[in-house]
């Protein structure tokens, strides 16, 4: 396997806190405005799922035949099935697929000025869009990089693994991808969300910052609009204020920008770069006329993409593009993950962010489920999230329910490390195959956020105090088949 871990396919392949300042426009200053540059949400999925956009635009065109043959040996075909394992969540609604979407921020090559003391490979963004069996529908949910996460036990490409710990989200892409070995580095994200969201993940695909930057160079650059200088040392970026079209390094150091503008989160980060892409996509719609620059184009597009087997293909991207078309503008819902600030548990950390419960495992099982998240569940998300109950504020008493000794130190330890408040450890009356959460009167929104961080566990009233559990304390018993937490 070479160096990337990736074949291509001609080689034998096996809510947010920050607003955008301004939006990007597709055209130059004398074009268009923003308003009528922004793209739809249709087009912004065709984007952003493997450049499927690109393959319409290859479709209409109608390309010569040794073009398409061109275009589709640049992709690279990723073995990440056979690293996965058995031990993943089922598809509880057979015919729906969850894409797993990933910014590949590699930090190899012409990529390596981008980072010192940094692992190989980073994911700057990642994404998971859900389409239904139905096809009349589609969510994209996006996570915060800094979501700090359990990261399971991973392959890190060299035959060696690393343990389980917590650390934020994707840093699971520079572990599995440590060696260059693309297959483990997707491998061990997949793992991560899908622990993390119960979903399973139908495919994968990754786009790097060189393929980015080709896009953007070939349309002629892209029109921003920052209200206020950014002097990024870490984006290697230098920009005054006002309209200005952006290409190469700058391009490039406008997406990914973080600390310099707005409140420095990289949430505001997501809605700068979901603004630019639309405005990508709309000029690469309106502005990708001369054979030249279309073909520029679809090289760059093609060659900076990565996809699991099955979907490594102009053909197979094509079809998931022409399931995408079907579905209504109205029914595309674009949501972030429910989150708060991780200061909140742990005073000491500025720098992370804590998905939150029960909200996002609500949203989750309605995927799972293959149930709509339209905009009326986004709109109640968002004013659930505005009243979080955060997991420091839940105070529980651990209960060793399996016989082995020790057992209950060990969970809480993890609950702990999750922001929880431990009370006190002791045994239960009797040995549980089962997990059960109880809680007292006035307790059961707190209860509630511990037993979504635990699958099929369910918070149940007291009917009478447990023997020395205090007023206000959740008690957890930790049965034999107890997995941990999500």
């Amino acid at each position: 396997m070479g160096g990337t871990g990736a074949r291509r396919r001609g080689q034998g392949r096996g809510g947010s806190r920050g607003a955008p300042q301004r939006r990007a426009r597709g055209g130059s200053r004398g074009g268009p405005k923003a308003g009528s540059t922004r793209l739809t949400k249709r087009g912004r999925i065709l984007l952003w799922v493997a450049a499927s956009f690109s393959v319409l635009i290859l479709a209409v065109a109608g390309i010569g035949a040794w073009i398409y043959t061109d275009l589709d040996n640049n992709i690279h075909a990723a073995d990440v099935d056979s690293k996965l394992g058995g031990d993943r969540p089922e598809n509880l609604s057979p015919g729906s697929k969850n894409i797993l979407v990933v910014g590949s921020d590699s930090r190899d090559g012409a990529n390596s000025k981008y980072g010192k003391n940094l692992t190989t490979m980073q994911s700057d963004t990642l994404m998971v869009v859900h389409i239904p069996a139905d096809r009349k529908w589609a969510t994209v949910v996006s996570f915060p990089r800094d979501s700090w996460v359990q990261i399971p036990t991973c392959d890190k490409g060299n035959g060696s693994k690393a343990a389980a710990h917590h650390f934020k989200i994707n840093e699971a892409f520079s572990i599995g991808g440590s060696t260059g070995d693309v297959e483990s580095a997707a491998a061990c994200t997949i793992k991560t969300v899908e622990a993390r969201t119960g979903l399973r993940m139908d495919h994968f695909m990754s786009v790097d910052f060189q393929g980015f930057k080709g896009m953007v160079n070939a349309l002629g650059g892209i029109e921003v609009c920052p209200e206020q200088a950014i002097h990024d040392k870490k984006a290697h970026l230098d920009m005054e204020a006002g309209c200005q079209t952006v290409k190469d390094e700058k391009a490039l150091g406008y997406v990914r920008t973080r600390y310099s503008v707005g409140d420095g989160s990289d949430l505001g980060r997501i809605g700068r770069q979901q603004e630019f892409m639309d405005a990508l996509a709309s000029k690469a719609q309106s502005k990708l006329t001369s054979p030249k620059s279309l073909y520029d184009f679809l090289q760059s597009a093609t060659k900076s993409l990565t996809t699991d087997k099955p979907l490594a293909g102009i053909k197979p991207l094509y079809g998931l593009a022409s399931e995408l078309k079907g579905i209504p503008e109205d029914r595309l819902t674009f949501l972030t993950v429910p989150n708060y600030p991780r200061e909140a548990d742990v005073p000491t950390d500025k720098a992370n962010v804590m998905w939150q419960f029960p909200q996002a495992a609500d949203l989750f099982t309605s995927l799972a489920r293959d149930k709509e998240v339209g905009k009326d569940r986004k709109k109640q998300l968002e004013k659930s999230a505005k009243e979080p109950v955060y997991a420091s504020t839940v105070s529980v008493r651990v209960l060793n329910g399996t016989g082995k000794d020790g057992r209950a130190a060990e969970v809480a330890e993890q609950l702990r490390d999750a922001g929880f408040k431990v009370e006190s450890t002791d045994n239960a009356p009797a040995d549980s195959r089962t997990t059960t959460i109880d809680y007292p009167e006035g307790a059961k929104s707190r209860a509630e956020v511990l037993a979504s961080r635990l699958p099929g566990v369910r918070a149940t009233a007291r009917t009478a105090d447990s023997a020395g559990a205090a007023p206000g304390v959740v008690t957890l018993t930790v049965g034999k088949e107890f997995e941990g937490l999500r």
